[in-house]
């Protein structure tokens, strides 16, 4: 798997940080396609999905203040935090949901695979799971994500 530094560093603090939740967490959208070896394109965050129970133990370490979520039109989650210590920002989301035709849909992966990266564990969905998620964001940039997993 062929990263750019930043993206490497960026993920391998997130792991690091993550390493103490008491949940199952993951690396999801653009940074999790990279993860799966696939061109990611650009990827200008990490998005990490966690439970809230990890947001309110893990985020106050690292000087990050959870709050609800913002209320985007097509996104949303319970409890958000933006990590800007790394060289890449990470959202922090639990209770995260997107909108469907059907209306707010929950996301809670099914799958969750370890990658490691100089020995720190990041966990991200099974590349079909991802592959599926993307498709259900909708988003054009989303569409070519899951295009590149194939």
């Amino acid at each position: 798997m062929v990263m750019d530094a930043t993206l490497t560093t960026s993920l391998q603090a997130v792991g690091a940080v993550m390493a103490t939740a008491h949940d199952p967490w993951w690396v999801i959208a653009s940074a999790a396609v990279a993860l799966h070896g696939a061109d990611a394109g650009p990827v200008s965050d990490i998005d990490v999905l966690l439970s809230a129970g990890d947001a309110g133990r893990i985020l106050p370490t690292i000087g990050v203040t959870a709050l609800p979520g913002d209320r985007h039109p097509d996104f949303r989650s319970d409890v958000f935090g933006r990590w800007h210590g790394p060289a890449l920002s990470v959202e922090f989301m639990a209770d995260f949901h997107y909108r469907s035709a059907a209306g707010w849909v929950r996301v809670q992966p099914a799958t969750r695979q370890c990658i490691e990266i100089a020995g720190v564990a990041l966990f991200v969905p099974a590349r079909a799971e991802l592959r599926r998620l993307l498709v259900a964001f909708g988003r054009p940039k989303d569409l070519e994500r899951a295009r590149a997993l194939g």
